[in-house]
């Protein structure tokens, strides 16, 4: 962070201006900017202005400095700015207190998920406000470290409504990890020619027209080259007009490199010591005199104070460079044996610091040193755990290549290139490495880590699902492992064997994993065995594994292990637990959301939109298949694109947006056959049966459905056929193909599908109810119909009311059909399924059943809200869209709009339009 003064401001009126806006922004209730510019424009000047306003408004400034030298070190940023609040972490919440204490390196301790670490530096900062107004600046942001660079984002987009600032500072054409998406932005611009010219006409008044014309030529409004050049500008030194271009003096010399030789003239001209110590703060990138002092005697500090090199911050005990392109200056003319020294002297100081200690020493290498490896090795885990997995992908490289044996270093690149491919977005040199790791002797770890990964990148590019699967399959079968369950190497493959199977969706793939399966010794992991029952054929092995299941999700609250959280969530898909992983797949999605693992992140939104297509969370589900959909192409994992585009499909067809749904199944199948994505083919039947039954055409909704499983069987390994159930018999019933609807209720009682969950039991006793005779079945259903638990499956209660009721119609029972109608239309009418609230609508009126409508005078039923959102429905928005003009939320206006259907006599949105063009008085 530079010096600020008077003069460096010279002409930024305008911007002080706003910068005393945005302080009265803060403190009304939060701010944020991420502020731009070329190097030596004056960002850092501004960022030293506003820290000065800040503290006489009284606010709490904290700042930090990127550094290029620390931006592989883990949370050094968040580290700067919170070190002088150190002592008021204690105060925060257990939880909170010991994940910053282990990221700050402050105290020891597991190392904490970054979103934890994100709530608990929020929460520190909010306890700061709620007495003083904070301001956060972060200069050099391009050089911020990732998990910083994720705190810091998430801190950013969540200080509406609290005191708190934030301002981040980088160089324009330059990229960092912090996520600037919504966050505006500002652009520091040269000073003018006019301002350019009184500042130097009032710091330089001697200098003679011709040097000052040059020296304006050359900066071109850059505050800092008007401040450095004019050293070294003479007028002996000006440039011939007739001199080739690019020749000494040239003004096709950039800038920056003009500068750089200013500082390095001026670095050059320092004592020995002075340039040891300057190149140990360079690298140790604090600045920290505390951690200075136990390195060199800091009165060597005193020539670079006297060149305006760095000067010192008494209060926060910190040496400031004036410039970063005096830090490349100083590293640019050091010695690799300095440089060296340097490193190691930093690692020695730093005995506690496990991850810089092991950078530093790793820095200082020249040759292999499996110590140092391991070191590193260490450090990626620690980093891992806290879901930062392209930090660890670095660390395992940098540890590949300080590796002492090719073995070690064969394996850790196998390792960097499974992390990256498992988790998403470590972009295409994955391939690279492995090719890398794969011309060296693997060993049994290394070659399990190397299969997985090379599996994994085959089914996100070109290869195809059955070759990945003989590739990983036959490195477990021969693989040196022992068959040792405790192998973390071998637990992923089977894990990534698990999944290909899935997408396989053969016997014959799944019978090679269970064989795999049963080898492990002595037997396998707590999630892996869970997993291997509850997804492949949970028909026939799901309610054995719920008790192992429920044990697993009680630890969720404490899970630290955000793999282990995104696979606990697998493995309750199909088994209808994802109620009790929602909490923690909105922290996966957060944590992919600020910078987290992508992998992560999608397999957790493919759990909430599940989730939520059952339950009635149809608005919500578009919005995060949508998120997912975009997430997929960003970070570089286009074969889980499909999930998404199902999970749109199912609320296309649910909503009788049948084309939609027809056509985003199509791209399911054009895009898994070839891949021999089987399983992903078989899913894609499941929207177009529901989109056929929208439609009323019960032909093509049974051929869809049998597609998926045939009549009286539930196919081995396909889970979706669970979910056609209803479909299948319901078909069947409507197109006259009784035996077969008939002998499917059988299969699913025989397979006492009931055991697995509520939802299973509801549709066991609700096909039970359409295909027999029997009054005890229709009691049985109305009893399950009745039960709280079973109130959480909106889509599929409505639908089994509808169907049942459709039945008792027919046997003349109007009273119990009404009864199960008015339920079934309450619920398709929140959840805007409207094929089916329009079949609800007209069996109550072939019930008889009439709202009641006088003439006499009397208040309107429709409330004032009511009526603006009924004609805004019927111009044709979207709920949505409502909720946005009317400040409500789309939930908000869907409970609204069904409450308003019955009221006006129609059954949808469709009759909105004239119901309101003759709207009459109706009693409540």
């Amino acid at each position: 962070m530079t010096e600020v003064t008077a003069m460096e401001l010279f002409g930024r009126e305008v911007e002080l201006a706003s910068i005393t806006r945005f302080l009265e922004s803060v403190r009304a209730g939060g701010d944020v900017r991420i502020v731009r510019g070329e190097p030596g424009v004056g960002k850092s000047a501004l960022l030293g202005a506003a820290a000065k306003l800040a503290t006489d408004y009284g606010m709490r400034v904290l700042r930090a400095s990127g550094s290029e030298f620390e931006a592989d070190i883990s949370y050094s940023i968040l580290n700067q700015l919170l070190l002088p609040v150190h002592s008021e972490i204690p105060q925060q919440p257990p939880g909170l207190r010991d994940a910053l204490n282990v990221a700050l390196g402050f105290g020891p301790g597991p190392p904490p998920p970054v979103l934890l670490v994100c709530n608990a530096a929020l929460s520190l900062l909010s306890t700061i406000a709620r007495k003083t107004p904070v301001l956060l600046l972060v200069d050099d942001v391009q050089w911020i470290d990732r998990p910083s660079a994720v705190v810091l984002g998430f801190i950013a987009r969540r200080v509406q409504g609290t005191p708190i600032g934030v301002v981040a500072s980088s160089r324009t054409s330059t990229e960092s990890f912090l996520d600037r998406r919504g966050l505006t932005e500002v652009v520091v611009q040269p000073l003018s020619r006019e301002a350019a010219t009184q500042f130097v006409t009032v710091r330089y008044p001697d200098m003679s027209s011709q040097v000052r014309q040059r020296l304006l030529d050359l900066a071109e409004g850059n505050p800092l080259a008007l401040v450095e050049l004019p050293a070294t500008l003479a007028e002996a030194d000006l440039p011939d007009p007739l001199s080739e271009p690019g020749a000494p003096g040239s003004d096709v010399v950039p800038l920056n490199n003009r500068l750089r030789t200013v500082f390095a003239a001026r670095v050059g001209g320092l004592p020995e010591a002075t340039r040891r110590l300057l190149l140990l703060a360079t690298f140790e990138g604090s600045g920290e005199i505390r951690v200075l002092r136990g390195m060199a005697s800091l009165t060597d500090l005193a020539p670079a104070e006297r060149a305006r090199l760095v000067r010192v911050d008494d209060v926060a005990g910190r040496i400031i460079f004036r410039h970063p392109l005096i830090q490349s200056a100083i590293v640019a003319a050091s010695t690799h044996t300095e440089r060296r020294e340097a490193h190691l002297d930093i690692a020695a100081a730093l005995p506690s610091n496990w991850e810089r200690r092991a950078w530093h020493l790793a820095a200082a290498a020249a040759d292999p040193d499996e110590t140092i490896a391991a070191m590193l090795d260490e450090a990626a885990r620690r980093v891992m755990q806290r879901g930062d997995v392209l930090g660890a992908v670095s660390n395992l490289v940098r540890a590949a290549e300080l590796s002492a044996f090719g073995e070690n270093r064969a394996r850790r690149l196998a390792e960097a290139a499974y992390l990256g491919a498992e988790a998403g977005g470590a972009g295409a040199e994955l391939g690279t490495l492995l090719a890398d790791a794969q011309t060296a002797d693997l060993g049994p770890s290394g070659a399990l880590s190397a299969a997985s990964a090379a599996a994994l990148l085959m089914i996100n590019g070109d290869g195809d699902v059955h070759t990945a699967h003989r590739l990983l399959a036959g490195a477990i079968e021969t693989g040196q492992h022992g068959w040792r369950a405790d192998d973390p190497a071998l637990d992923e493959a089977m894990h990534t064997l698990l999944l290909l199977c899935w997408y396989a969706g053969t016997p014959g793939h799944w019978a090679v994993f269970h064989r795999a399966l049963a080898r492990l010794i002595p037997g396998p992991s707590d999630i892996l065995s869970v997993m291997s029952r509850t997804f492949p054929d949970p028909v026939r092995t799901g309610a054995a594994a719920i008790p192992d299941l429920d044990a697993l999700l009680g630890t969720l609250a404490d899970e630290r292990d955000l793999t282990r959280v995104m696979r606990i969530g697998t493995a309750s898909v199909y088994v209808d637990r994802l109620a009790e992983v929602r909490e923690s797949s909105w922290r996966l999605v957060q944590q992919g959301r600020d910078g987290g693992a992508p992998r992560r992140q999608l397999g957790a939104l493919q759990h909430l939109c599940v989730d939520g297509y059952f339950t009635g969370r149809w608005d919500e589900v578009e919005e995060l298949a949508k998120e997912g959909q975009k997430a997929c192409r960003e970070a570089g994992l286009p074969f889980l694109t499909w999930y998404f585009l199902f999970n749109r499909a199912n609320v296309a067809a649910g909503r009788g947006l049948t084309d939609e749904a027809y056509a985003l199944a199509d791209e399911i199948t054009r895009w898994a056959l070839p891949r021999g994505v089987a399983g992903a083919v078989a899913v894609a039947h499941y929207p177009r049966t529901l989109a056929a039954a929208a439609e009323g055409d019960f032909q093509s909704a049974y051929l869809h459905a049998t597609a998926i499983s045939p009549a009286g069987v539930l196919a081995p390994y396909t889970p979706i056929a669970m979910w056609a159930i209803i479909d299948l018999v319901e078909a069947a019933l409507r197109t006259g193909r009784t035996t077969e609807a008939r002998a499917h209720a059988d299969a699913v009682r025989r397979a006492d599908l009931a055991a697995i969950s509520p939802r299973m039991a509801l549709i066991q006793h609700g096909v039970d109810a359409l295909v027999l005779d029997d009054e005890e079945a229709s009691r049985r259903l109305e009893e399950v119909l009745s039960a709280p638990a079973t109130q959480r499956w909106r889509f599929e209660v409505s639908r089994i009311r509808l169907a049942f009721a459709e039945k008792l119609r027919r046997g003349k029972a109007f009273a119990r059909a009404r009864e199960h109608l008015l339920e079934a239309h309450t619920g398709f009418a929140a959840i805007g399924a409207e094929p089916w609230l329009t079949r609800a609508a007209q069996e109550l009126r072939a019930t008889g059943y009439r709202p009641a409508i006088v003439d006499e005078p009397g208040p309107l039923t429709l409330t004032t809200q009511e009526l603006e959102i009924a004609h805004l429905a019927a111009s044709g928005l979207s709920n949505k869209q409502i909720a946005e003009r009317m400040f409500l939320s789309h939930r908000t206006v869907g409970a609204h709009l069904y409450r308003i259907y019955p009221k006006l006599g129609i059954s949808s949105r469709a009759g909105l339009r004239d119901a309101l063009s003759t709207i009459r008085r109706y009693s409540p």
